[in-house]
């Protein structure tokens, strides 16, 4: 242990050395950087409203307060302070008033501010509480959705039945159908249900009374997936309304009448239909679709229903990537969206009358666009492997990039922080292989550093050029480490066949991409190949256990929420189509399928040291598969840790969580890594 310290203060002692009077980037430090999300662009196209989250490590909370900051650039303002998260902020059609959501009173429910002056005032008091307000065009309602007991004919019902539930010293749950709970909540016979309210009368009606399936789906739906039509007079709203939830990724986009609450079914797609949107003019709804049923990592495509002719068509044909946010142009003549791609999440603009596509930006992270009322330019977020969340703009021809915000720039420019480098390598089949690769602060390149090696879950998702939260490889880099980060076979943003190739193959190609890009590293004369360790998350967590019984060659292991058998997982999880897919049918059909790929199979080969890490509240990879990884591991006599969060879910979000978190990876790579 004494040897170990006093390696570890060398290291210190040796990047302090090189960076001079630069620093690195703690783990304090990083738990305590700012995050701008949400940008909101005023009708009068001078401000943008956005959220500004600064985590409270002794509250062991994020404080969330909406600012503004002028579109030309300039000091932001802060126009909320509130013991309570306020957030979600949206503009009333003449700018005048923001709507948001505040917990300033215990629970989440509809503000109202001016934005010349004046204290907030609340809108909605509903004992289920008010998510995600959409205004209508008029100004005189406000769209939103609550998580209510379905049979309630009001809010009373509610609060009697939450308060019934509450006090009752039985805790136990009747259950007569799957999806009986969802990532990290139980769904205890609730649903989602679009309400709207009367800004003068403060009238608050249920649009889906009665209804027992979801408008919009939980628990991911939110205001993306409804929108009030230029009129006004209905809602396009996405619903997921089929015989099996847990089997079917069908959801579809519904017409409601906002003065009847009459609903009609637009779509008749047996995939996916999300995300709608009318078109300023009112002549369409675009919104995003899929093609192939019960397949969550299908392309999602850009559509168009014309509201004229009712023809439903794909406007991004040819296009083989994943569209995901998007929006209209004022004119209604270009939709500007973003897309995974080649590592990054680019923006695009897509012209649907004349076709085509044309990328504005491609590096980094870019999310959450949004069109200036003249057009001429675009507000995002944007966020890098070296650059927290932030506010940037752009003109809508690709030119003039800048960033509106800087909260975290006094900390970022006493740090040392080496941009990604990205590189290529050949994979399985002979497949390019896209990675990032980040250096140390104090790099020297005649210096022998231990490496470690980050691996996505997902499995249909990419490591992109981002600052994440879990997984920041900026402050693993400044532990000390070369960070290697590869895109493998089944990652988004390289084409819809590299995303296919890991369905029913968990173990097989993207595992040798995996050590393929380990041999990769090996070969950087700066690498000590006897000190490379690894780490994932999701299915990354499968991976490494994957790992742990293939191979020996890793100096120790991090697994996080990892699958360990695939047949006990099947039976606790709640989104079966995937698993389904991903294993072409049951356990009970293809049993086959099921132990091919399961590690647990192979825990009789365990030797690596392994640290397992699991929440409570994990409803997608079950606290059970930890439990039996680091049994079997024990079992094995591997040196082994359990790092177990009763109060986390899938991921690790409390930020006091997050910093115990953080330094007992830094610690068991260091144990292994630094000797």
């Amino acid at each position: 242990m004494i040897r170990r310290v006093m390696m570890s203060c060398c290291l210190l002692v040796l990047v302090a050395s090189v960076c001079g009077a630069e620093e690195v980037l703690t783990v304090d430090r990083f738990v305590r950087m700012t995050r701008c999300t949400d940008p909101q662009i005023s009708p009068n196209g001078k401000w943008v409203a956005f959220t500004v989250s600064l985590p409270d490590l002794e509250a062991n909370r994020s404080d969330t307060d909406i600012w503004l900051v002028p579109l030309r650039g300039g000091e932001p303002v802060r126009l909320t302070r509130s013991g309570g998260a306020d957030y979600h902020p949206r503009w009333s059609p003449d700018g005048g008033r923001i709507a948001f959501i505040s917990t300033r009173g215990g629970s989440p429910q509809i503000w109202i501010i001016r934005t010349d002056g004046g204290e907030a005032v609340r809108l909605t008091d509903i004992s289920t509480g008010a998510h995600d307000p959409t205004w209508s065009p008029a100004g005189d309602r406000i769209a939103f959705y609550s998580f209510v007991y379905p049979d309630c004919p009001g809010d009373s019902c509610n609060a009697a039945r939450t308060e019934e539930r509450e006090s009752n010293q039985v805790k136990a749950k009747v259950i007569d159908q799957l999806l009986y709970r969802h990532w990290d909540r139980w769904k205890n016979g609730m649903r989602n249900h679009l309400f709207v309210v009367d800004l003068e009368t403060e009238e608050v009606r249920d649009l889906t009374p009665m209804e027992e399936n979801d408008y919009p789906p939980f628990p991911w739906g939110g205001s993306g997936d409804y929108a009030f039509s230029p009129q006004g007079e209905e809602i396009c709203c996405v619903s997921k309304v089929v015989e099996e939830e847990a089997i079917s990724t069908n959801t579809d986009l519904f017409l409601i009448d906002t003065r009847s609450g009459t609903r009609r079914k637009l779509t008749g797609n047996e995939a996916a239909d999300e995300s709608p949107s009318y078109s300023p003019d009112g002549r369409y709804i675009a919104y995003r679709a899929q093609e192939r049923p019960g397949f969550e990592s299908d392309r999602w495509r850009l559509m168009l229903y014309d509201r004229h002719t009712g023809e439903h068509r794909e406007v991004t044909t040819g296009f083989d990537r994943w569209v995901s946010e998007f929006s209209w142009s004022p004119d209604s003549r270009k939709i500007y969206f973003t897309a995974g791609d080649d590592g990054h999440k680019g923006l695009f603009s897509l012209d649907p009358g004349k076709g085509g596509i044309t990328k504005i930006l491609a590096s980094a992270n870019n999310s959450s666009p949004q069109v200036s009322p003249d057009g001429e330019r675009l507000v995002f977020m944007r966020r890098s492997f070296d650059f927290p969340h932030s506010i940037w703009t752009i003109s809508t021809n690709g030119k003039g990039l800048r960033r509106l915000t800087a909260f975290n720039q006094e900390v970022l420019s006493t740090l040392t922080l080496h941009s990604a480098e990205d590189v290529r390598y050949e994979g399985a089949e002979g497949a390019t292989i896209q990675a990032f690769l980040i250096k140390p602060p104090g790099f020297d390149p005649s210096h022998r550093w231990p490496a470690i090696m980050l691996i996505h879950g997902g499995p249909q998702i990419a490591f992109i050029d981002s600052w994440y939260t879990n997984w920041n490889a900026q402050t693993f880099a400044s532990a000390g480490y070369v960070i290697f980060i590869p895109n493998f076979h089944g990652s988004d943003g390289f084409g819809q066949k590299f995303v296919d190739a890991i369905s029913q193959d968990w173990g097989g190609r993207c595992y040798e991409d995996i050590m393929k890009g380990f041999e990769y590293l090996t070969s950087l004369p700066y690498v000590d190949a006897g000190r490379i360790g690894a780490a994932g998350a999701s299915y990354g967590g499968y991976m490494i256990n994957w790992i742990a019984g293939n191979t020996d060659r890793f100096a120790c292991l991090v697994s996080m929420a990892g699958a360990f058998n695939l047949m006990s997982k099947y039976g606790v999880t709640e989104e079966l189509w995937f698993t389904e897919w991903e294993f072409a049918g049951t356990p009970y059909e293809n049993p086959e399928g099921y132990e091919k790929w399961s590690p647990h199979r192979l825990a009789h080969r365990f030797e690596t040291p392994c640290m397992v890490v699991h929440g409570e509240h994990d409803f997608r990879v079950p606290i059970g598969e930890g439990l039996q990884m680091f049994t079997a591991l024990q079992r094995r006599g591997v040196p082994s840790k359990l790092l177990y969060f009763p109060d986390e879910g899938h991921w690790i979000l409390k930020p006091q969580n997050i910093v115990f978190y953080y330094e007992q990876f830094i610690d068991w790579m260091d144990r292994y890594l630094k000797q």
